[in-house]
């Protein structure tokens, strides 16, 4: 029996198995190392697109159902609801189950071996505030790896995934504090190095937060008062106004709740809302969004903005911008790099928070962390690595494979338990 290590991931996903003791990665989309998580249903072609395929379709304005960020809704009533597409009622437990069975045919003909168990990572909290939604989390994606194909699945937090595969980033002795910073959630492995290429996990402790959540923080903040969020709407009768209602618009800047913006109740809300509007501009904006079905558009321009806002400094870009150009031909929001980093300052406190309180937990002071190990593709933000460096001033930073060092230690894993 072989089992292949898969970090099905917020963002991307990979695969791997150990090959004489070290990680080999499975590429998944042409030589690329990870795929995107995403899915794109194409309504002309009859089929499901998955990774980078399914970002393309969306982008080159083919008609169809693009969905990012599924992850997100494990544990929530969403998935189990079914949903006709491409003539099949489905629920996002079949979409994410399609979904991990493409990565299994992907790498069965990449490898030539058949993969019927599957080393999964998994957050070491889906849902930090919800003990019950936290568990049918973890029921639902272990379901979605029945349906895919798997015979059998287990579970391994991310974060001591990754501790493995950066072992030998520590010196006998020392301790490291893994930072994962994916993009639905913040998790943390506290370990020490035991000199034998073993470790000793001492602690592990996660909440719901990710880079997702500095896509929608930045999002509100620059993008969706365009678009009316905040505008004065007066009432039907009489003179007072109120102040637009935020839920279309938070929703909007949220990943993983784009696609249920699109029927017909959300587009009347928009209407009403844009025919009482004092700035009516700005509402008809978010009635094109909807219409042209925008809202990935400005998510992923988003993205961007953040990216480039966040290595402005190193890489000459002084005036890093959001291109909204989808609204307006060639039009542009600013993104400072300074009012970005105060803008997420707060998230980043939470998580330095969940670090901190990682140490504490395995009662020990931040003091006696030796070496921070950077992974997650939101690790790499300016604000993330300044608040981990205050919160522990002696450790030393380490920054490996930062997007595959958790599928490297679910591989290593995986190939030591069939050696077993």
């Amino acid at each position: 029996m072989a089992t292949l290590g898969i970090d099905f991931g917020t963002s991307n996903t990979a695969a791997g198995i150990a090959v004489d003791g070290a990680p080999r990665l499975i590429p998944l989309e042409a030589e690329a190392q990870t795929l995107p998580t995403a899915v794109f249903f194409d309504f002309e072609a009859r089929e499901m697109r998955i990774g980078a395929a399914a970002s393309d379709a969306l982008l080159a304005g083919a008609e169809g159902r693009y969905m990012r960020g599924l992850k997100s809704l494990l544990g929530t009533r969403l998935m189990r609801e079914r949903r006709v597409l491409l003539g099949e009622r489905l629920d996002f437990i079949d979409i994410v189950a399609r979904f991990l069975a493409r990565v299994k045919t992907q790498a069965e003909a990449a490898t030539g071996l058949h993969f019927d168990r599957a080393l999964s990572g998994r957050p070491v909290r889906f849902h930090s505030a919800d003990d019950a939604r936290d568990a049918q989390a973890l029921t639902d994606l272990r379901e979605a790896y029945g349906r895919a194909g798997f015979d059998h699945v287990d579970f391994m937090n991310e974060p001591e995934a990754a501790a493995i595969a950066n072992r030998a980033a520590l010196r006998p002795g020392d301790l490291g504090l893994v930072i994962d910073i994916g993009g639905g959630t913040s998790d943390f492995t506290l370990f020490r190095q035991r000199g034998n290429d073993e470790i000793d996990i001492l602690e592990s402790h996660g909440i719901r937060l990710g880079g997702t959540d500095f896509d929608r923080s930045l999002s509100i903040g620059r993008v969706m008062p365009q678009l009316g969020m905040g505008s004065e709407i007066r009432h039907a009768f009489g003179g007072d106004t109120h102040i637009a209602p935020n839920a279309i618009f938070n929703d909007l800047a949220t990943w993983a709740k784009i696609p249920f913006l699109y029927g017909p109740e959300t587009r009347k809300a928009a209407a009403e809302l844009h025919k009482f509007a004092e700035h009516p501009k700005r509402l008809a904006r978010l009635i094109k969004v909807l219409d042209e079905e925008l809202g990935h558009d400005l998510a992923f321009a988003v993205e961007a903005g953040k990216i480039r806002a966040n290595g402005a400094g190193e890489a000459g870009d002084a005036d890093p911008v959001i291109d909204v150009s989808m609204l307006k031909p060639r039009a542009t929001l600013p993104l400072p790099r300074d009012w970005m980093r105060k803008r997420l300052s707060k998230l980043a406190v939470q998580m330095g928070d969940a670090a901190e309180a990682t140490a504490q937990k395995a009662g020990l002071a931040p003091e006696a962390v030796d070496r921070l190990i950077f992974v997650g593709g939101s690790s790499l933000m300016a604000v993330v690595e300044e608040e981990m460096r205050a919160r522990f001033p002696r450790a030393e930073l380490h920054r490996g494979a930062a997007l595959t060092a958790i599928v490297e230690g679910l591989a290593l894993r995986a190939g030591g338990d069939e050696r077993g």
